[in-house]
């Protein structure tokens, strides 16, 4: 402790749980600093994965189909994730299976692009699949 005070720098206890503990002598204001940059660096770098939403209905058209097929070839060319469902309102329900000829058409479809994270699955009154995009590596 004499020494740190006679270099006016800081005695940082670096390994306490350590028999004997361990001490080291620095400047333990600029080693913070160092370690704040170096995460906030880290930070930066990170890509955080949105979920983005597609929702279809049993007895969509062609033309519907398309563009939101193209909306979610887009989504998983940025790197979101994309969560596909199929709305079913009054009786359609009682139909689910075209919802699961949607679904499964989508996933064919976008085969080269993504995942498929988690198969369609009926929920309540809409069918749900979950599409994540291929990693480049």
């Amino acid at each position: 402790m004499q020494l740190a005070v006679e270099l006016n720098l800081d005695l940082v206890n670096v390994a306490p749980t350590a028999k004997p503990p361990v001490c080291r002598i620095m400047d333990y204001g600029k080693f913070r600093y160092e370690q704040q940059k170096k995460e906030k660096e880290a930070r930066k770098n990170q890509k955080i994965v949105d979920l983005k939403e597609v929702w279809f209905r049993a007895n969509i058209d062609e033309n519907d189909y398309q563009t939101k097929y193209r909306n979610v070839i887009k989504f998983l060319g940025e790197g979101d994730k994309v969560k596909a469902s199929v709305r079913f309102r009054g009786r359609e329900i009682a139909h689910a299976s075209l919802g699961q000829k949607i679904l499964d058409r989508l996933s064919k479809e976008v085969a080269e692009l993504c995942s498929v994270e988690r198969a369609p699955k009926l929920e309540g009154r809409s069918m749900i699949m979950i599409l994540a995009p291929k990693t480049n590596s």
